[in-house]
């Protein structure tokens, strides 16, 4: 389950736990002043008898007029009853089926209670006084048609209450629970939409004092990913840097081999064959140096400088002509004045792969073209063959490192993942479609001027 659906398990269902009992207690709170009201409404009858009652002889009569009896009943919701008698519960005056009194412990006081009376629930109220040095008491009482009715207009007062608090209290703990987790989906958003290679702190602003310990505890992890990556990077840069030297040498003295025992067929076909091995390590060794240096995550600004696109290509692309010459593949340019920000050893690197590439996979006769313009305040640099093309399901995979579509093409499958790092260290956009009819792979880079 969900933070969120644990949060609102253990806020909503307490909550209108909660409130049920509050209105319970409203119920309550609201119903008991208003049968006091009644009782005393009671009570208030029964008080406006004792002036009517006299003493005779050893008695106590009741003198109230036919007129001022039915005033004493009429009532619009229930049958109102009274009696009065002795302590001894002999009846002086009214309904002589009055239910038997309870007497009040003090004089002139009451007391209310339920009853029956001719088959219907009533609600009694005892009242105790002295008439003449004769105690009396003083019953009323009424049905419960009027009660019965405050009861249920509170009742559907407090339902239709409780139904839309049931409705609210939930929606109102989901907004304040998505106010309140807004700093979660801040962050989740912050670490979604990094780049892969984004390993710089979580910021701690905005974020609530809860969640701080967790976010310490990322920024943690990240630096000590961080710390590997670039332990990993110094290791490539300093081991391919070492391999340079030892295979330059190895490469000059097969080099002198080769000179000077060219008459041997097996000689020089044993020292042909070491030299294309040490130029694939020498490759890779280079492979290696360059995908330390272009690593987005140790990427430094400061070397970005103003250049000349087309003069850097025309520099790169003259180490490739004997390679190109070699498969009958003719290279053209078209390389206008084209000016862009970027470190000068990173672009020849991503010059150098890309037309490699284009030549290692396009066959024997092709035609592979290299071209630079400035658009629209971008400067865009353009490596076209006519090879073979990469399928459109294999476009994304190729930038993934030691990934190859070629198994037999020789290579590390680093090339392309070099590039991409370039790419992103320059803040450039790089487009791979088919060529014209299908044939071919175009590399479109825009470098932003």
């Amino acid at each position: 389950m969900s933070l969120r659906g644990k949060l609102l398990r253990w806020l909503v269902i307490p909550l209108m736990l909660i409130n049920l009992a509050g209105a319970t207690a409203i119920y309550w709170l609201a119903w008991l002043p208003a049968q006091t009201a009644l009782d005393q409404s009671l009570a208030d009858a029964a008080w406006a008898l004792v002036p009517h009652m006299q003493e005779s002889g050893n008695s106590v009569e009741l003198q109230l007029s036919q007129q001022a009896e039915q005033v004493l009943r009429v009532d619009h919701f229930d049958e109102i009853f009274f009696v009065v008698r002795d302590l001894q519960g002999k009846t002086i005056a009214g309904d002589l089926d009055f239910p038997k009194l309870r007497a009040p412990e003090n004089t002139n006081t009451w007391v209310a209670y339920l009853s029956a009376m001719r088959g219907e629930d009533i609600r009694a109220i005892s009242l105790r006084t002295v008439v003449g040095g004769e105690t009396v008491l003083i019953g009323v009482a009424e049905t419960r048609v009027k009660r019965l009715q405050f009861k249920l207009r509170i009742l559907l007062s407090l339902v239709a209450l409780e139904l839309l608090l049931l409705l609210l209290i939930p929606a109102v703990v989901w907004v304040a629970l998505n106010k309140g987790l807004l700093s979660l989906g801040e962050l989740q958003q912050n670490l979604e939409l990094r780049k892969t290679d984004d390993l710089s702190e979580v910021p701690l602003t905005k974020a609530p004092r809860e969640v701080v310990p967790f976010i310490r505890a990322i920024n943690g992890l990240l630096a000590r990913v961080q710390d590997s990556a670039r332990a990993k990077q110094d290791f490539l840069a300093n081991a391919a840097h070492q391999l340079r030297t030892p295979l330059a040498g190895f490469k000059a003295q097969l080099e002198w081999l080769q000179a000077h025992h060219r008459d041997d067929p097996d000689t020089a076909q044993s020292t042909a064959l070491m030299m294309v091995s040490t130029e694939r390590m020498a490759r890779q060794a280079n492979q290696l140096l360059a995908l330390a240096r272009s690593e987005p995550g140790d990427f430094e600004r400061d070397r970005l400088e103003r250049l000349s696109l087309d003069k850097l290509v025309t520099e790169s692309v003259q180490n490739f002509v004997d390679q190109a010459n070699q498969k009958n593949i003719d290279i053209g340019f078209d390389l206008r004045p084209t000016f862009i920000k970027g470190d000068r050893f990173l672009l020849r690197d991503l010059v150098d792969n890309l037309v490699d590439n284009a030549i290692r996979y396009s066959p024997e006769g092709s035609v592979v073209t290299v071209s630079c313009i400035q658009d629209y305040g971008f400067g865009v640099l353009t490596v076209e063959d006519n090879g073979p093309g990469i399928p459109d399901t294999e476009k994304e995979k190729i930038f993934s490192r030691f990934y190859r579509l070629d198994q037999s093409q020789p290579g590390s499958g680093l090339g392309l993942a070099i590039v991409r790092d370039i790419v992103k260290d320059h803040d450039a956009l790089i487009e791979v479609r088919s060529g014209e009819h299908g044939r071919g792979t175009v590399f479109t880079i825009r470098f932003p001027v």
